[in-house]
């Protein structure tokens, strides 16, 4: 019914906790309504009219009477909270099981294991900020030549390395090599952390990140398009988040200014089927370092842009915009929350708009997305039914 569908991912901007929320340590997290109230209410006129205050009471913006598109909230049914198990379950795959995580540090024998392959034992071995390992060491770094290794609350093995010291193509190799090694422990990614700098307090990662993750078990939503030839586009980590599969184009970004710009020119080149996009700055510059300030500005941002995406869409278009987890700043710690997603859907065309309600998982979007198309349902219930366009759409 729709011929084109833009879904936009907004890392990390989650509605509140869900009922599973205290077992992850999450209970209370809001990170969308915590965001508001922090700041004295949000600006955002844009998703107000489209109905952002009818998922959630949220500060400074209205619960309209008649939203301009539908909503809802959709709850995780997969193990875990981290980007990958959020994107692959939006897209048709839930995850039984979590995977491996190392807030300590990992194991003697990984160290051993990535010692024998990088020919020299790392620094760091930590759970730590991007930005507070570059401080802490990357002069040390500079001085031994020895890569700098560490992880997060996430299942990530992290490799950092000065682009002087350890070229990027070579860090990539270094990191490939990884990821293979280290199938057997059930580790999500291994990424690439180029920098560059002279001393600590100048050290700053370049754009030359690279993830290596897992590939989804079954196939996702991205991966039966494909096979029927229907255009997709990934704009900023989609590629990453699912190892380039499924994927006509993949187009990487550093920012959501970059991101929102890349998804207006996608549009001019792709007249039908989808273009997914992450928005990351919620989740990787504000979320993680407790920025409620920083993470309201950026929501702003996107706010004003939206009525240059809204102008470009055609009659027979759908906009989706959710995410994939919370990562409340406002909250103890720097790890993403187990929460609601919101779920917005906007057509030109649509008909009556109504509240979707609480979907029982992420995956009834992409069982939505599958239904539109003419593909089999994956895991998920449609609710495409709900969000058809007005019977004179040709």
């Amino acid at each position: 019914m729709y011929k084109r569908v833009v879904l936009i991912v907004l890392d990390g901007v989650g509605v509140g906790a869900l009922p599973d929320a205290a077992a992850y340590g999450d209970q209370g997290a809001a990170t969308l309504q915590h965001v508001a109230a922090r700041v004295g209410g949000l600006e955002l006129p844009q998703l107000g009219r489209l109905g952002l205050g009818c998922i959630v009471p949220l500060a400074g913006v209205a619960a309209v009477r008649t939203p301009l598109a539908c909503w809802g909230k959709m709850a995780e049914r997969s193990t875990g909270k981290d980007s990958v198990t959020g994107h692959w379950e939006l897209t048709g795959v839930v995850l039984q099981h979590s995977f491996a995580t190392y807030p300590s540090g990992f194991p003697a024998e990984i160290m051993d294991l990535f010692t024998a392959i990088a020919g020299v034992s790392p620094l760091g071995n930590i759970a730590a900020s991007g930005t507070d390992i570059l401080r802490d060491l990357g002069e040390e770094h500079l001085r031994s030549k020895r890569p700098i290794v560490y992880t997060s609350t996430d299942s990530v093995f992290q490799i950092a390395a000065h682009e002087e010291i350890i070229p990027p193509a070579q860090l990539y190799d270094l990191c490939r090599t990884t990821f293979e090694a280290l199938q057997p422990y059930n580790i999500c990614r291994v990424i690439a952390r180029p920098f560059r700098g002279e001393s600590s307090g100048t050290f700053y990662r370049t754009s030359g990140r690279h993830d290596f993750p897992c590939l989804p078990p079954a196939d996702t939503i991205l991966d039966l398009f494909h096979k029927k030839g229907i255009p997709t586009c990934g704009i900023g980590k989609i590629g990453d988040l699912f190892a380039g599969r499924g994927l006509s184009q993949n187009i990487p970004t550093v920012d959501n200014t970059m991101g929102m710009a890349e998804i207006l020119l996608a549009m001019d080149r792709t007249s039908c089927g989808l273009i997914m996009a992450n928005l990351v700055d919620f989740d990787m510059v504000y979320g993680h370092r407790r920025d409620a300030d920083g993470f309201a500005a950026a929501l702003v941002e996107v706010d004003r842009w939206l009525p240059r995406l809204l102008e470009r869409l055609e009659r027979d278009d759908l906009l989706v915009l959710t995410a994939d987890h919370g990562c409340d700043p406002t909250t103890p710690g720097t790890d993403h929350t187990r929460e609601y997603v919101p779920l917005l859907a906007y057509s030109p065309t649509l008909g009556n708009t109504i509240n979707l309600g609480v979907r029982d998982s992420f995956a009834d979007l992409g069982a939505t997305l599958a239904e539109n198309f003419g593909l089999e349902c994956l895991s998920g219930e449609s609710f495409l039914s709900a969000i058809r366009p007005e019977p004179s759409v040709p």
